[in-house]
């Protein structure tokens, strides 16, 4: 898509540079509008939900690698939600951490762990083939330490990676080096184990069967229907390649998926590709307040291969890092205008912004109150300083 940082590279006569910036102030409205768009299918702008489960199930999953910043992802997209109400599901599994889709960690609901690890373990077990050979994990070092686990966990309790590590060590299993992480990881993705209630500040392990007991499934190409209709719901509008980046399947598995379900959706070409709505959708109303403070990895920036009707190439470096570090972004009118980061002192939580351009009082005032409704989520008084206004 073309961006208004181009006039700033490139040397055109006055002419020239007039006609292109009509074209980029079309554009940019454009760009406002599926962002603005992408603000009500994610639930961010408006929501009807009330719990956690309703929400990530909604999402279909919501990337989850930075946990406390993945509970905010949750609890923004919720009326009236708390760090404590978001943590509490997922101690009580209405909500499950796992590894899957690209694969990193997300948060899934319980109704849909069993049909998404089928779905998307086969193809990271087959790209981590040549990584467990450099850690010397043999598929029978995996299938030794997988049975250990299964067999501990079954005694009725949760473990941490720790203890975990410990029992891995009486029968001689390699955890240093990252083989830990590979372990669990590959326990995950044979639907064994799953993420447990916190334990002292520390994440535990679960046996998956006794987590969610009840195990749904269905067909690949059944599976892969009901995730692009989850993801092209809630996620709207997008492309086919989107899905493909962020489902981590192939462009013609969700072609054919597309066409088993595409009396469920509509398309809308334009000059940067063909976005897809569910056929239920209508056009959202303004937003009445378009400031929002965003986690790190929040879905309404990574979810999408091409982000940039949200964030600005001229700016992308600021708010992506070269090694794909999603900062948490402050979002103005649909765009992204900047990233906060925040600094938890006993009952205090500090919110500095760095903002990439200036933003009159009142937009300033909203992110403010942003940051409060954000220390309230904590249940924490907030303090407010800033890196920059410009």
């Amino acid at each position: 898509m073309i961006k208004s940082h181009v006039l700033y590279q490139l040397s055109y006569g006055p002419e020239l540079v007039c006609k292109l910036t009509q074209i980029l102030t079309i554009l940019e409205k454009k760009d406002n509008l599926i962002s603005n768009t992408r603000l009500f299918s994610q639930k961010i702008a408006a929501t009807e939900f009330k719990t956690a489960k309703e929400i990530v199930s909604w999402m279909g999953a919501v990337q989850a690698q930075d946990y406390a910043m993945a509970k905010w992802a949750v609890g923004l997209r919720l009326s009236d939600s708390t760090d404590e109400m978001v943590e509490s599901s997922f101690n009580k599994g209405e909500i499950i951490r796992i590894h899957a889709l690209r694969p990193t960690w997300h948060f899934v609901s319980p109704d849909d762990i069993y049909w998404i690890i089928n779905l998307t373990a086969h193809k990271i077990l087959s790209s981590l083939k040549s990584r467990h050979k450099q850690l010397e994990l043999s598929e029978s070092v995996i299938i030794k330490s997988t049975t250990l686990i299964e067999k501990e966990l079954g005694k009725g309790t949760s473990l941490t990676r720790e203890e975990i590590a410990d029992e891995l060590h009486k029968i001689r299993i390699k955890t240093d080096a990252n083989r830990l992480s590979h372990l669990l990881f590959c326990a995950e993705l044979e639907g064994i184990i799953c993420s447990g209630p916190v334990k002292s500040k520390k994440h535990t392990y679960s046996l998956l069967s006794s987590r969610v007991p009840f195990k749904k499934e269905l067909s690949r190409d059944e599976s892969i229907a009901e995730l692009a209709k989850r993801y092209f719901t809630s996620h709207c509008p997008a492309t086919i390649q989107d899905f493909s980046w962020w489902s981590n399947l192939s462009l013609n598995e969700i072609r054919k998926a597309i066409a088993s379900v595409k009396s469920e959706f509509i398309t809308d070409t334009t000059v940067s590709g063909q976005y897809l709505y569910p056929i239920s959708f209508s056009e959202p109303p303004a937003i009445k307040n378009p400031a929002y403070l965003l986690p790190a990895f929040d879905e309404f920036l990574i979810s999408y291969k091409d982000r940039s009707s949200s964030l600005s190439l001229i700016h992308n470096r600021k708010a992506v890092s070269d090694n794909g570090i999603f900062y948490p972004p402050v979002v103005v009118n649909g765009q992204v205008a900047g990233i906060w980061q925040r600094t938890i002192q006993n009952d205090k939580v500090i919110v500095t912004f760095n903002l990439f351009q200036r933003l009159n009082k009142s937009l300033l005032t909203l992110i403010e109150k942003k940051a409060v409704q954000y220390g309230k989520f904590l249940d924490k008084e907030t303090l407010i300083q800033y890196k920059t206004k410009e």
